[in-house]
């Protein structure tokens, strides 16, 4: 089996947002360091999250690291992650966590092809499309 997981980079606050994920979505979340695996001898990219992964009990996995120093960061500028599945009451929950201290640009509503679609930008710069419809998946 081949699977497709979103991969987010940060400036610097990548534990803290994957640990914020995880207070929306639940699950396991692994978290590794420059520093643990000696991939930088920048003193100050140590503490530096090289690598987390989120792992949900619904079978969402969402993977996030710290970029480093030395190469260019551009939050939200060419990504937006899906949600989308057939529980109304689980995405709408999710949808408010992301939104909350973040801005809605479309709120969860009935959107012109059917679904209940919205649209929000969380508080770390993260784009994110919510879709509700009648079968996990279709979005």
């Amino acid at each position: 089996m081949t699977t497709l997981n979103p991969y987010l980079s940060f400036r610097d606050n990548a534990k803290e947002a994957m640990t914020y994920y995880q207070s929306v979505f639940g699950g396991e979340l692994t978290i590794s360091t420059f520093g643990e695996y000696h991939a930088s001898e920048d003193p100050a990219e140590q503490d530096k999250i090289m690598h987390s992964m989120l792992t949900t009990d619904k079978g969402m996995v969402l993977m996030g690291a710290d970029t480093p120093n030395g190469m260019d960061y551009t939050p939200g500028s060419s990504i937006s992650v899906s949600l989308s599945g057939s529980d109304e009451a689980e995405l709408r929950g999710y949808f408010d966590k992301l939104a909350d201290g973040g801005r809605v640009t479309v709120p969860m509503e009935k959107a012109p092809w059917g679904d209940v679609f919205g649209m929000c930008t969380d508080k770390f710069g993260t784009d994110w499309l919510v879709n509700v419809g009648p079968e996990s998946g279709q979005a």
